[in-house]
């Protein structure tokens, strides 16, 4: 097992954190600008905290958990070792990680929210590195966190952080607008959410394809009209609608409608 230091104090760090620690492995202590959150987190995690730009203890593997603009300032800051140094980055190079000799990615392919610590078995985690010794390193430490290790490069991680925002973060924001939609005229918008989860169910089991329901995946063009006449009101709301209707009215052999 590996004798960690993380960097970060936010969701990514939290998760990790929990994650490693359950795994067997040493965590030496937190690293934060903010010195009451990296208290916070490591006092959870049962290990020290240590401000950045500050003497740090030795460790085989440093983890910088931290927004994705600050990777590089993150890593420049940190003293050269022989650690080998982890980001946790979908979208970033290995290059962010430089001067640094062993670099690696750990990416969870999941969307970490706040609230008790995640069960990594069933997240799905990328890799990749730019050296043998921070390949084993790595995929070692994945390994230990998760059944489901893959290892991709950095232009095949871009696409796989792509289709997970296209998939996660698009979804949510529409059912959010849709609420809106709903509260704005007095409407309960939890009236939404089984039918949302049991899509998400549904997609799990029978694929998105075969899941899929809705007035554009049936053709009905007038319904789908009708709706963009309800979204008038909301020029950009309205053009997503329009949009995302045409892409499913084509995709499965209806005519388009007119916008």
């Amino acid at each position: 097992m590996a004798r960690l230091l993380i960097i970060g104090t936010g969701r990514a760090a939290f998760h990790l954190g929990h994650a490693l620690r359950k795994a067997g492995n040493e965590l030496m202590g937190i690293v934060g600008r903010d010195g009451t959150k990296a208290k916070d987190l490591a006092d959870a995690l049962g290990c020290r905290p240590f401000s950045l730009g500050t003497a740090l203890p030795p460790a085989d593997v440093m983890v910088i958990a931290v927004s994705d603009d600050a990777i590089a300032e993150v890593a420049a800051h940190i003293p050269i070792s022989d650690a080998v140094v982890i980001h946790t980055s979908g979208a970033s190079g290995l290059d962010r990680l430089e001067p640094h000799a062993d670099r690696s990615v750990l990416w969870p392919v999941m969307t970490l929210s706040p609230g008790t610590p995640m069960d990594f078995r069933t997240i799905p985690l990328v890799i990749d590195a730019n050296t043998e010794r921070a390949r084993t390193t790595v995929h070692g430490l994945a390994s230990g966190l998760s059944d489901h290790v893959t290892a991709l490069d950095h232009p095949a991680r871009e696409l796989v952080h792509a289709a997970a925002a296209i998939s996660t973060n698009f979804p949510l924001y529409l059912l959010g607008a849709a609420q809106r939609l709903l509260t704005g005229k007095g409407i309960d918008p939890s009236l939404l959410m089984p039918s949302f989860a049991a899509m998400a169910a549904k997609a799990e089991t029978l694929g998105p394809e075969a899941a899929l329901t809705g007035p554009a995946r049936r053709g009905d063009i007038g319904t789908v009209q009708r709706h963009l006449d309800r979204l008038t009101h909301d020029p950009e709301l309205r053009a997503a609608y329009a949009l995302l209707s045409s892409m499913i009215l084509r995709g499965y052999g209806h005519p388009d409608h007119e916008r």
